[in-house]
């Protein structure tokens, strides 16, 4: 007769610890996500861009970009 299989447990890998967010808090204490943040800019520069193409609307896009860089996005 052939021996019964063994079975190995093991224990649970630890997860690795989630990395503190270090971007930018809003003013409700949650990280600010660059797609939501500085909407007038961004909306602007969108449709400079969609309208007249990027390099008529070098203004706009530096606009967004400071908004963001303002916020404490680094870009």
């Amino acid at each position: 007769m052939a021996p019964a299989p063994t079975t190995v447990v093991s224990s649970p890998t630890p997860s690795a610890p989630t990395p503190a967010h270090t971007g930018p808090i809003g003013a409700d204490g949650k990280p600010l996500k660059p797609c939501c943040s500085c909407p007038e800019t961004k909306k602007a520069r969108d449709q400079c861009v969609f309208n007249l193409g990027e390099e008529n609307c070098l203004d706009m896009i530096k606009a967004h970009q400071q908004c963001l860089r303002d916020l404490g996005f680094k870009i």
